[in-house]
């Protein structure tokens, strides 16, 4: 969008020329186009290419803590589903009834236990998130495809900006699954974190690091590389629309979710230690590394224990990306508009 500034002679022509000029046509569809905008330009969502590195931290921060504190409690009962040796007590055949027992017998506010660590991490980790991914996004793109959108360089992006997001995000996820699950020891977040550093050190926070990279950097290609062909399919001239934001987020959560479910078990064992699914296989100490993982969880459940939970995660994963994206689509358009209408007329 440019702004024309004239006097004299030139501004009576800019003003003889507007008026000559024949009423805007109106709108096309449910999708709005950014001023500017002609519906065949080649933009990102709506979005000109000028939108600020903030605009995309703030956006990002919303999302991502709205996405993991609206589905928590679901997130919740994945963590218990994922559990190897489970108590008899916390077996759940579904999410549904898993969330009805678990507040019938621990009260209602136990789903929700560790939400305010999730939150903390969720803010910055999602921030460094998409900022990250919009930037390779594009350098990718201009590289592999220049002006054209490339699926390789949007799960490379995606790839890089898990690094980001799960430097934040581990330690948080590990205070947070223990909170979770059955008959945790813990009383509250603060009294996890002392106890875990001093008895297991600070190396504990990332001992499922190399893991949850392992697992999120293949999930989060396929969630990108999805989602953008899903925008392709059912959104070509990237507007802003939100029905295709929730569409297309749900559909590459659910992708990316059932493949990478065995990795997340993996994690989860790891991020808890179970003890009496460690001790029912002869383990002392401390379980550490993602070899170690698998052939553990192999050794308790076979292959199928690889899928554990499988319901759980891609339920939760389904409306988690939807509301993720959908958010960080609303929120980039709503504050790129807002800088644009606060830039100085001449």
């Amino acid at each position: 969008m440019e702004l024309s500034c004239g006097v004299g002679a030139r501004a009576s022509q800019t003003v003889a020329t507007t008026a000559a000029l024949p009423p805007p046509a109106p709108p096309l569809g449910p999708g709005l186009l950014m001023d500017g905008e002609g519906p065949g330009e080649d933009d990102y969502e709506s979005l000109p290419t000028g939108a600020s590195l903030s605009t995309h931290m703030t956006a990002g921060a919303v999302a991502g803590i709205l996405e993991h504190t609206v589905m928590y409690p679901v997130d919740s009962v994945k963590t218990r589903m994922q559990s190897l040796q489970p108590d008899p007590k916390a077996q759940y055949s579904s999410v549904f009834e898993g969330l009805k027992k678990i507040i019938r017998t621990e009260g209602f506010w136990r789903p929700l236990r560790g939400i305010n660590v999730t939150m903390l991490g969720a803010g910055p980790a999602h921030a460094m998130y998409f900022a990250c991914y919009e930037k390779m996004k594009r350098t990718f793109s201009d590289i592999i495809h220049d002006g054209g959108n490339s699926h390789l360089a949007n799960g490379l992006a995606g790839s890089m900006a898990t690094l980001l997001h799960d430097a934040v995000m581990n330690p948080a996820e590990v205070v947070k699954q223990r909170m979770q699950m059955y008959h945790s020891p813990y009383k509250s977040v603060l009294q996890c974190v002392r106890t875990v550093k001093r008895t297991e050190g600070l190396s504990a926070f990332y001992r499922s690091y190399t893991t949850q990279l392992t697992m999120n950097i293949p999930f989060q290609a396929i969630h990108f590389m999805t989602y953008e062909f899903m925008q392709e399919q059912i959104n070509p001239r990237r507007q802003y629309n939100p029905q295709t934001h929730i569409v297309s987020g749900a559909v590459a959560g659910a992708v990316a979710a059932a493949a990478t479910t065995p990795l997340d078990v993996c994690k989860t064992l790891l991020n808890t230690q179970e003890n009496m699914a460690l001790s029912s296989v002869n383990i002392s100490g401390r379980l550490s590394g993602m070899a170690n993982a698998f052939r553990t969880v192999y050794q308790l459940g076979g292959v199928a224990g690889y899928f554990k939970g499988v319901q759980a995660r891609v339920i939760y994963q389904m409306p988690s990306t939807a509301i993720s994206w959908s958010v960080y689509e609303f929120f980039k358009y709503f504050l790129t508009k807002r800088e644009a209408n606060k830039k100085p007329a001449c």
